[in-house]
């Protein structure tokens, strides 16, 4: 399988690592693409290459994920797809301009230091490119599972979006004490904060921009500042009562 990459970040490494094909990457730095080829048995080609590949593998920001089907679409022969993070869009876009090929979009749900975990796709037009990319995405180590564009862009609105705004906030108001202050709920704040807070803040800002959720969190944050005694219970119930009601709902 050839495989063109476009975007040689770390999602894209990623991708490089997982399927096994004759990869080349291309990245608009072009640096960044020499890099990674040069980590792997791998090339570099330009971006704007007009060569031919059975695959083409869309890892860029999601700000930039239409405009690069328009342009890479016509370098695959077999199938393409995406990692963004985004899925209406990427396939929309690949449903006008390669409405013949296989296509895809996949999210992992991780940061490529923190393999395997789950992949999200939605399969649009499945093929045995498809089906060889999912299978070494299992035999790595990973789910993968189906969903849909619209049912994909809403969970991501909570657990990116709102999930981002939450704990970033925390880290923002947190102030410093000996560690002999940690509580339970803190200590686990402070490690999903410097998970956070060690990853790339483009990334962050691209799915604040993306989708919404940070807002809802926002007047959350508010009705719990501004409560008094009875309204803080009551809010609390509710917010016990909606984790409740969402641990149910992913169990049936």
């Amino acid at each position: 399988m050839k495989l063109l990459v476009v975007g040689a970040g770390e999602m894209g490494r990623w991708v490089a690592d997982t399927v096994d094909a004759d990869v080349a990457f291309c990245d608009a730095d072009s640096s960044v693409a020499a890099d990674a080829a040069a980590a792997r048995q791998a090339r570099r080609v330009p971006p704007a290459t007009d060569e031919s590949f059975d695959v083409v593998c869309l890892a860029v920001p999601m700000s930039a994920i239409s405009a690069a089907v328009e342009t890479y679409a016509p370098c695959a022969t077999e199938a393409i797809f995406d990692v963004s993070g985004v899925m209406a869009d990427p396939l929309a876009s690949m449903a006008d301009y390669a409405p013949d090929l296989e296509r895809a979009s996949f999210h992992p749900l991780f940061a490529p230091p923190r393999v395997p975990g789950n992949v999200a796709v939605v399969t649009a037009n499945d093929g045995p490119r498809l089906r060889a990319i999912r299978q070494a995405m299992d035999d790595a180590g990973n789910t993968v599972f189906e969903t849909t564009p619209d049912e994909h862009d809403e969970a991501m609105e909570t657990v990116q979006a709102s999930a981002h705004t939450a704990v970033l906030a925390y880290a923002l108001a947190a102030k410093s004490v000996r560690d002999e202050f940690s509580t339970p709920v803190s200590a686990q704040l402070e490690s999903v904060a410097a998970t956070v807070t060690e990853g790339d803040p483009g990334v962050y800002s691209e799915i604040q921009s993306t989708f919404d959720g940070a807002e809802s969190v926002a007047e959350a944050a508010e009705r719990i500042a501004a409560a008094d005694d009875e309204t803080f219970v009551d809010l609390y119930d509710q917010a016990k009562a909606n984790m409740d009601a969402n641990s149910r709902e992913r169990h049936q």
